[in-house]
């Protein structure tokens, strides 16, 4: 019985896949009393950051408790948390406005209930910023000269 040209052909790559796939075992098997030991392998981090072939010196080590971790950006303390800013928009009928922040140039919204003194469009003004669930809000806000 004679076979077709393409089941010859299906034939002689499974055949060429077969032998691949034993070439690749033996080569595995001859390279595995190469391979390198545990020590050869390891690679250590220094206090740097860095990879390194050599233990770290575990004499300068530091105890951390797991409390003094803080993931996500670190919170910034501010030393003088007053800030100065200018009235870009006051709504006396409506009663809010925002005052542009100098320092970091961010508009931050103020409601009249949080007004010192009445105040107007550029005008400065020092304020507190605090966090709100909408975002940052202006407090204690007061002219300025």
């Amino acid at each position: 019985m004679s076979q077709s040209f393409s089941k010859k052909e299906i034939a002689q790559k499974k055949a060429k896949q077969k032998k691949e796939k034993v070439e690749k075992m033996r080569e595995r098997k001859a390279g595995k009393e190469k391979g390198k030991s545990l020590d050869d392998m390891l690679a250590y981090v220094d206090e740097n950051g860095n990879l390194s072939s050599v233990p770290p010196d575990m004499s300068n080590k530091k105890e951390i408790l797991a409390e003094d971790i803080i993931l996500g950006a670190a919170p910034v303390e501010e030393e003088n948390p007053e800030r100065k800013g200018t009235v870009s928009f006051f709504n006396d009928a409506k009663g809010y406005g925002f005052i542009t922040d100098d320092k970091t140039r961010e508009n931050i919204f103020v409601h009249a209930n949080q007004l010192a003194q009445p105040i107007t469009e550029k005008d400065r003004v020092l304020f507190n910023k605090e966090k709100s669930a909408r975002g940052m809000i202006a407090v204690n806000v007061r002219k300025y000269k």
